[in-house]
């Protein structure tokens, strides 16, 4: 009889987040081997009896102190050599928040850290590969899905939008252009508030109508 090695199975998690302007991702530093001291995404291995969303916020929460947030399945990756300890495969999870949210290196981890997506450290594991496929994806939901909210507090303004897009997209977009056709899609409630500073004109502030996922018949 043939002998087939099992896989083990991990879940990794990719946390994104816009801070002055910038997209940035939520990285931890390893402890110990294999990778001692390289950074990497919050993971871990699945335990017995242990569903797959769950072990995804658990290994949040036990590397980075951060709980309660909405992760989507992403992907699986499971190439062989991807991890020195053996054949694992990894299930990707996502989130997205309006801010960093304040995060706290847990037992697992030596360190935690929010860093600028573009200027990221030598990564452990092929988790390079990882965010860059998670990027994409959040690059195309931008463009079909009314997603943004999920990167905005809840009262905005049109550039606050805008600068969402610019950060994520990593090129700046016209500023009529944009405007217009982002109001045509019809996915923004104008607020009787306005926005004002010392510097600046008053701004109106909006929200989105509905934060479940629509896809946009219309694309940027």
């Amino acid at each position: 009889m043939v002998k087939f090695e099992s896989p083990k199975v991990t879940v990794d998690v990719v946390v994104f987040t816009i801070y002055n302007n910038k997209l940035h991702t939520l990285l931890i530093q390893r402890k110990g081997p294999p990778f001692k001291d390289r950074w990497a995404l919050p993971g871990g291995f699945l335990e017995k009896n242990e569903k797959l969303v769950a072990a995804a916020g658990r290994e949040l929460f036990e590397e980075a102190g951060v709980g309660h947030l909405y992760l989507e399945q992403l992907y699986t990756f499971g190439d062989p050599g991807r991890d020195p300890r053996g054949r694992v495969i990894t299930v990707v999870y996502f989130a997205l928040v309006p801010a960093p949210v304040e995060i706290s290196a847990g037992s697992d981890a030596k360190s935690a850290k929010w860093w600028q997506v573009g200027k990221l450290p030598n990564l452990a594991f092929d988790h390079k590969k990882i965010l860059g496929y998670a990027l994409a994806r959040l690059r195309a939901k931008l463009e079909y899905t009314n997603v943004a909210w999920a990167l905005l507090p809840e009262k905005f303004t049109l550039t606050d939008l805008q600068q969402v897009y610019e950060a994520v997209w990593g090129k700046k977009v016209d500023k009529r252009n944009f405007r217009k056709k982002v109001l045509s899609l019809g996915l923004l409630k104008p607020l009787k508030e306005k926005r004002t500073g010392l510097h600046q004109r008053p701004a109106r502030l909006y929200s989105f109508k509905s934060k479940k996922k629509i896809e946009l018949r219309r694309f940027f």
